[in-house]
């Protein structure tokens, strides 16, 4: 009977223990959602860039780009549309710093006119179309009352067309390499109903590298051997088009060029700065 008790005994302090851990265990956010922790990008710190003297800069060129979304390439810029837990894209980790101040918005490319972020707000957040309905008060009268309807948090998300790129590139002397820094970024969306595509702001790029080295970007050959944001843009991982050098009247590329002359101006303008690099060399 001493054992029996001792063994039931033993048996309810083992069961406790159990149902104690999986009381413990069965926690919201205890589970991790893979078979590893991610430590790599939370820990990223940005490269810096080298220090450049005005006297090692012997040649340097500035040109605009402009990154389309519908590209396959660059689609990991543009995805996810919605909010998810796991993934993020380009637009979501800007618009999510500039809303706590870390990232500042101008409505400028020369970053001389500083936006709000209650501007910011109003432009990620898109409200429908207001409806009417008809309500009787108590002496019979009818009273028409407009209804908003619930604000579309995702539409900008959504309509993200093009990346608008400034930048610079540079021979430096000291190195003899050519270079290229990115200054500034451009958001460009499309609206469906009007059919017209609008520019809603831009950042200054030396200022958003720190953040974008936090957050990944998705790898199509593996999970596993995810880029950040930084590494997309310090590789040069996309593709685009030139829309404008430096030149004498300030005119974009459309305003003299459509259709397939565009085309080919803009790889000109790619083929005249690498030669500049290539001419540097002798053989």
């Amino acid at each position: 009977m001493k054992k029996a008790s001792l063994i039931t005994v033993v048996l309810l302090i083992l069961s406790v223990n159990v149902f104690s851990q999986a009381g413990t265990v069965f926690q919201p956010g205890s589970y991790r959602d893979g078979i590893y922790d991610k430590e790599n990008s939370v820990n990223r710190r940005v490269i810096p860039y080298t220090y450049l003297r005005e006297a090692d800069v012997q040649w340097s060129k500035r040109v605009w780009r402009s990154i389309d979304m519908r590209e396959k390439i660059n689609q990991p810029l543009y995805f996810p549309t919605e909010f998810v837990t796991s993934r993020i894209s380009f637009l979501q980790v800007i618009a999510k710093y500039i809303m706590t101040g870390e990232i500042i918005a101008f409505q400028d490319q020369e970053f001389l006119i500083p936006m709000r972020v209650n501007d910011i707000k109003a432009k990620l957040l898109k409200q429908g179309d207001s409806t009417e309905q008809v309500n009787l008060t108590e002496t019979g009268e009818e009273i028409k009352v407009k209804i908003l309807p619930p604000a579309d948090s995702t539409w900008m998300y959504r309509g993200f067309r093009s990346l608008k790129l400034k930048e610079d590139w540079f021979f430096d002397r000291q190195k003899s390499v050519l270079e290229v820094r990115i200054l500034g970024l451009g958001i460009v969306t499309f609206d469906e109903e009007k059919q017209l595509e609008f520019e809603q702001f831009w950042v200054y790029f030396p200022a958003c590298r720190p953040f974008l080295a936090k957050h990944e970007v998705f790898n199509t050959k593996s999970d596993a051997e995810r880029r950040t944001f930084e590494d997309i843009f310090w590789k040069r991982m996309f593709n685009s088009t030139i829309t404008k050098e430096t030149n004498v009247f300030d005119r974009n590329i459309n305003e003299y060029a459509h259709g397939m002359d565009a085309l080919l101006e803009s790889e000109r303008i790619k083929n005249d700065i690498f030669l500049y690099e290539h001419d540097m060399w002798h053989f």
